[in-house]
């Protein structure tokens, strides 16, 4: 069984920083009335001071009309070998100006874009989270392993885990 530990303002912010930054990619999902709700994977290019997390997408992919359409979005991120989990539910927002595609745009993305940071679709996107809920290690990965087979030997529970609310 794991602890529970609610994280507020700045304590939340780097948290939801540190676990979007490490796992990097998560399951982008829109139209969240509809069934089954459309997602897809996307990479973040950044978490910024506010928790704003920010992704770089075609103008023209379906994620962008749906969010056009109803901005809810839900981004769910995973990365096992580490026990990192993320649940963000907030409203995403699309920018098409040159000065905030400049501000987010890393060389990672030009594997997507013929013509760059000025293709003409070019699009960033910022999720604006309203609802996040992190589980997480206590102790770091080797720690957690240690802790699981010393659980298997001695046939007692593993007090590993932590996991909360994150309220920004």
């Amino acid at each position: 069984m794991g602890d529970f530990k609610n994280l507020t303002n700045q304590e939340a912010v780097a948290k939801l920083k540190k676990l979007a930054e490490d796992v990097r990619t998560c399951m982008f999902c829109t139209d969240l009335a509809d069934q089954p709700i459309a997602a897809r994977p996307m990479s973040v290019q950044e978490v910024d001071e506010n928790g704003n997390i920010w992704f770089i997408s075609s103008a023209n992919s379906n994620k962008n009309f749906e969010i056009k359409k109803d901005n809810a979005v839900q981004l769910f991120f995973a990365q096992t070998s580490d026990s990192h989990y993320l649940s963000v539910y907030g409203t995403a927002t699309i920018y098409k100006d040159q000065a905030t595609i400049d501000e987010v745009w890393s060389t990672v993305a030009e594997a997507w874009f013929e013509q760059g940071k000025e293709d003409p679709n070019v699009s960033v996107i910022k999720v604006t989270p309203s609802d996040a809920y992190y589980w997480d290690t206590k102790d770091g990965k080797a720690i957690t392993l240690l802790k699981i087979a010393a659980s298997t030997i001695t046939g007692k529970g593993m007090d590993g885990g932590i996991e909360g609310n994150l309220n920004i």
